[in-house]
């Protein structure tokens, strides 16, 4: 089986994962954001915090997105630390964040041991004006490496920037990532390495490792988004496995 879908706490299942065993780290942790104040961030739920009044889903909420500024940036520190242990030498973290929590991401993933070597952005084209302000229209991928970079393990030249609306069709997670845009950035990882995510949400990253050729090894707290992961990597399988053999007469 070319994946692997842990559930339960994340810091509780990485611990678990042999050392050196993963290629490349891609995930997109809660961000613990979405306020001005503590009392925003904390007292809130994601679907609260994430979700338009007027939006015309009603997709489940995810654990996890209460935590104060402190407890998450040390959380997210012991994150990436036992992720660090199970990635290979010169293997690859890719962490999504929001502009309120670039700084204590970049730290975190320096204070774990990864070298930072710089920031993607995804833009998304379809995004809320507002009134008076500049428009957030950008999420941020905080990259660095376990040790040098080893440009011969995987020669690939992937870009900075990357578009792509939030999926509207078949949504299924309220932060979910557009496929499309995972796609590109398991390519970082060297074709059929592994890609870890502790945070698997409804499986777009393990949908993109599958179709891109890698092996994919995903931890997932929520037992309702941990269901839907395991039937898009087994739908993605079985349509692999249908453009191989060809239609049946």
């Amino acid at each position: 089986m070319p994946y692997t879908l842990h559930r339960g706490d994340a810091l509780s299942v990485l611990s678990e994962l042999p050392d050196a065993s993963v290629d490349a780290l891609i995930t997109d942790p809660p961000y613990n954001s979405g306020g001005r104040t503590s009392s925003e961030r904390t007292g809130r739920t994601a679907k609260a915090k994430y979700t338009a009044a007027d939006a015309e889903h009603q997709l489940a909420n995810f654990p996890g997105e209460n935590r104060d500024q402190r407890s998450y940036g040390y959380w997210l520190s012991l994150l990436l630390t036992e992720s660090y242990r199970a990635t290979v030498e010169s293997g690859t973290a890719l962490i999504f964040t929001d502009w309120r929590q670039l700084p204590t991401t970049t730290d975190a993933l320096q204070a774990a041991g990864w070298t930072w070597r710089g920031i993607a952005s995804w833009h998304k084209p379809v995004s809320r004006p507002q009134k008076g302000r500049l428009k957030q229209s950008c999420e941020y991928i905080v990259w660095g490496t376990k040790g040098p970079v080893d440009a011969n393990r995987n020669t690939v030249y992937l870009p900075g920037l990357y578009q792509a609306s939030q999926p509207r069709k078949g949504r299924v997670h309220i932060t979910q990532k557009p496929v499309e845009v995972m796609q590109e950035l398991v390519k970082i990882c060297p074709e059929a390495g592994t890609v870890l995510d502790p945070f698997a949400g409804s499986g777009s990253t393990g949908v993109a490792a599958l179709r891109e050729g890698r092996q994919f090894v995903g931890i997932e707290l929520s037992d309702h988004y941990a269901d839907i992961a395991e039937q898009r990597m087994a739908d993605e399988l079985t349509q692999d496995d249908f453009d191989l053999a060809g239609p049946q007469e």
